[in-house]
């Protein structure tokens, strides 16, 4: 158990980039270095997390943490990939704009951004390799690349995953021969039935505070498909009468500025919200927006490993992690490069990053090291 929240928790210190470069981080440590899972079985994770709603990335580690140690280790994982966002995010609340004008603060941010292009440089590569074996999947992964690249919408990353499930759902299929050891798709009836009332709930009106900031952000969480930054319009509707928009957005930019799941958002707001008790207050609402997921997730726990046997659904889900490899490849470059790399300083620690990685084999905490001491050795230079 402590190793789950340990391998987590330095994860959610240094997993700049978003949900899909979050993914790759996952891939890196999971299924390559600690070999914790097969490919298929974290193909299978990846492909529900995205047909699911909810926080994709903390889905898969979710889903991680339980096949390593069930229940004990998906809540293990939680609490080690979200807690550093969110100390970082009630710190930021508490002390407002003093650590954005911290110039050692902001080197230290640049250098794990950097770190960041390092690894899902590899999470693309070894996804590449991994999923995309054939023409038609190699395509598929080139098309949703293009794409989203050319038309930065979350409405077309899912259209993109949808057509890529259809097609390979035509052309993906596993042979008719095999069909005869057809697997049980299942499902948690009461626990979904849990959900189902407590999303329902969601849409009453509470005069207990805590009740009423729970419930708000457990529907937020449960509206969500494709990422934090889709949760932005729900969560600025939701608390437009109770925090002024400059407050809002000031969360906002913090979260994309942080490690981890940007979920998290909604430790800021909470901490805004709640003035009496705030840390009661961003707790509150960090659990409420990450619990629908959760719960969705684990209602079809008993399918996850059937996804990857399933005939049908083996071909979805390969049309599927192609066009996911192709997410991850558009956001190496956008948001990932372009926010990271400003300089030749900056593709100089990139290039030494890869080269630890790929050829000296180096485990995370050493790769961190490594980058952060170029890139600040590089920095000096330049002063």
């Amino acid at each position: 158990m402590f190793d789950v929240i340990k391998q987590f928790f330095i994860l959610g210190l240094m997993s700049f980039g978003g949900p899909a470069a979050h993914i790759g981080y996952f891939h890196n440590q999971f299924v390559k270095n600690l070999k914790w899972l097969e490919e298929d079985e974290f193909a299978s994770i990846v492909a529900i997390s995205h047909i699911l709603p909810g926080p994709g990335s903390s889905q898969v580690g979710f889903a991680i943490g339980y096949h390593k140690a069930g229940w004990l280790g998906g809540l293990s994982a939680f609490v080690g990939f979200t807690l550093p966002s969110f100390i970082l995010m009630v710190i930021f609340a508490y002390f407002g704009d003093f650590f954005s004008d911290n110039r050692v603060v902001a080197n230290l941010i640049h250098g794990l951004k950097l770190l960041a292009v390092v690894v899902v440089a590899d999470a693309v590569l070894g996804m590449f390799s991994n999923f995309c074996k054939t023409r038609l999947t190699q395509s598929l992964c080139v098309a949703t690349a293009v794409v989203i690249l050319l038309f930065q919408s979350i409405s077309v990353q899912i259209v993109a995953l949808v057509i890529a499930g259809i097609i390979g759902f035509r052309y993906l299929r596993t042979p008719a021969i095999e069909q005869q050891k057809t697997p049980k798709l299942s499902i948690n009836k009461p626990l979904f039935i849990g959900f189902i009332l407590l999303f329902a709930l969601s849409f009453l009106t509470f005069k207990q505070e805590l009740l009423a900031m729970f419930f708000g952000y457990f529907q937020a969480g449960s509206l969500v498909y494709g990422g934090g930054h889709v949760v932005l319009p729900l969560l600025q509707n939701m608390t437009s009468g109770v925090l002024d928009n400059d407050t809002f957005l000031t969360g906002y930019a913090l979260a994309q500025g942080v490690p981890g799941p940007m979920f998290t958002l909604a430790t800021f707001l909470g901490y805004n919200t709640l003035e009496d008790a705030p840390l009661l207050g961003a707790t509150i609402a960090t659990l409420g927006i990450f619990l629908p997921g959760f719960l969705l997730l684990t209602c079809f726990k008993s399918s996850w490993s059937s996804v990857s046997k399933h005939p049908t659904l083996k071909g979805i889900t390969a049309g599927i992690n192609a066009s996911v490899v192709g997410l991850l490849l558009a956001a190496l470059y956008q948001p990932i490069f372009v926010s990271s790399v400003n300089t030749s300083m900056d593709m100089a620690v990139v290039i030494i990053g890869l080269l630890a990685l790929k050829s000296f084999k180096l485990s995370i905490l050493k790769l961190i090291g490594v980058v952060l001491s170029c890139n600040f050795l590089l920095t000096l230079l330049t002063v």
